[in-house]
């Protein structure tokens, strides 16, 4: 058997931040500290975090006054920020920096009196904050049928921002439809897209070429794992999202020659070389090789409470 690994693949660099911001904040200030929501999407750094003494919790009610609390990679809205505030709360935002520029289009857009419409997924923790910083003007929408059905204030008075997870390729058509039918519909420049969506969707989309089989490590609550999981099926190639290595099912392997390894952008790369462990021990991996790649070198500033 042949595996074909995506070089593009695994954290990004909000995430990266993310996880970095609370292993520093644990050395720096001890335990206990709490995270509101995941830190993100994914048991395995968030379990790793709990063994560690990070407590967390769903609604800020749960942590005790005057606590360190950090927001996860996500972001939140005004309203959450706000109750923190009254909570006495110290707070450190691990919000991602492309999430936060996505809140300040927003709010840019809304400051206009403009109405602004939210491309993302319904529930996704990053669009209930960005639904908080467009001040009651957003409207979401995920389809490109949803657009013909649209109902809006003025349509001379429209604009709209996008959930970092999904990419261009994704929103391409959606953003397509609100032209067509909103003419003077204003929107960020599509180079503000997130990065890391956009190349290792490319990636899996390449690596769907080459094998009979995709395997994507990532959690099922991750937005852009799953989407990692609908383009090589969307191709016709079968593919499985699992969580860890042991997730994997012998029957997917049945009859395959090749198979193609990518992993989501909250997903430790641990768990993808595991995973190559167990097709080289179990399943008689004979090759490995990598399929090249977007050199990805960004790296985002801690926040400065962290600073050193």
């Amino acid at each position: 058997m042949r595996v074909v690994l995506a070089e593009v693949r695994g954290f990004c660099a909000g995430v990266q931040r993310a996880i970095d911001i609370v292993e520093i904040a644990l050395k720096k200030f001890g335990s206990p500290i709490y995270v509101r929501h995941e830190i993100v999407h994914n048991r395995h750094v968030v379990d790793r975090l709990r063994a560690k003494g990070v407590q967390f919790v769903e609604e800020l009610s749960e942590v005790p006054p005057g606590s360190l609390t950090i927001f996860s990679a996500h972001g939140v809205s005004p309203e959450v920020k706000q109750e923190a505030e009254a909570r006495g709360l110290k707070v450190i935002d691990a919000t991602c920096p492309l999430v936060l520029r996505v809140h300040n289009d927003g709010g840019y857009y809304a400051a206009q009196g403009r109405e602004v419409i939210l491309i993302g997924h319904a529930g996704h923790p990053e669009v209930e904050g960005t639904l908080g910083w467009l001040k009651g003007k957003g409207r979401l929408i995920s389809t490109v049928e949803e657009v013909a059905t649209l109902r809006v204030t003025d349509p001379d008075r429209l604009a709209y921002v996008t959930q970092t997870t999904l990419s261009v390729d994704d929103t391409r058509a959606i953003i397509a439809a609100l032209h067509e039918r909103f003419p003077t519909i204003v929107g960020p420049d599509t180079k503000e897209i997130c990065y890391a969506t956009q190349n290792r969707q490319h990636a899996v989309a390449e690596l769907a070429e080459l094998v009979d089989l995709v395997l994507v490590v990532g959690a099922k609550n991750s937005s852009n794992s799953n989407r990692l999981r609908e383009i090589p099926e969307a191709r016709g190639v079968p593919t499985y999202l699992v969580e860890e290595p042991a997730a994997l099912k012998p029957e997917w392997l049945e009859g395959v020659k090749s198979v193609g390894i990518t992993a989501g952008a909250s997903a430790p790369d641990d768990l993808v070389q595991g995973l190559v462990e167990l097709l080289r021990d179990k399943y008689g991996m004979t090759e490995l090789t990598t399929l090249p790649g977007v050199k990805e070198d960004l790296h985002f500033k801690l926040p400065p409470q962290l600073a050193s």
